[in-house]
């Protein structure tokens, strides 16, 4: 699939026609383009994202499915792409398959997901050994969110500082 973000734009009165859609959103950067005719296969696990995938039910099967201990934000994906890839399922890219993902504000770091992202990431590691995130989770550290103990290679949230009157 091709992954497309839309401006954040109204759509005019009555919405967009699909044909009009591809001009207003440039390809992911973050994503391969493969052209309209093309397939590529052995795609990079660590790149699945569910906003747009296509299965035959046998290999949907063999993937297990998503883990439902994955609950909110983050990691899910990541954790997918990991199972998916441990059993041999490849990733290929599509072309002529464009998804339009439609706009929606964002932070980064999306620290609204803060607390997702440490149970998701605490799932994930339990699942696979490591940290997915590890760039927000190093963001969030930065930011003064979180800490990261290298011993036990455990992130946790930050205790808020103390608001109060001064002794």
């Amino acid at each position: 699939m091709r992954h497309r973000r839309l401006p954040a734009c109204a759509p005019p009165p009555g919405g967009c026609p699909l044909d009009a859609l591809p001009p207003l959103a440039p390809p992911h950067t973050g994503r391969p383009v493969p052209a309209d005719d093309e397939v590529l296969p052995g795609g990079d696990h660590q790149l699945f994202w569910s906003l747009s995938f296509a299965f035959t039910a046998p290999t949907w099967r063999r993937t297990g499915g998503f883990c439902e201990r994955y609950t909110g934000y983050g990691g899910e994906d990541t954790g997918f792409g990991r199972t998916a890839a441990a059993r041999d399922v490849d990733l290929w890219w599509v072309g002529g398959a464009p998804a339009q993902h439609q706009h929606h504000p964002v932070s980064r770091p999306p620290v609204e997901h803060l607390d997702g992202i440490l149970r998701n990431g605490a799932v994930y590691r339990d699942r696979w050994g490591t940290w997915p995130m590890e760039g927000w989770l190093r963001e969030f550290a930065r930011l003064g969110l979180v800490r990261h103990d290298p011993v036990s290679d455990d992130w946790t949230r930050c205790a808020p500082p103390h608001i109060g009157p001064s002794r």
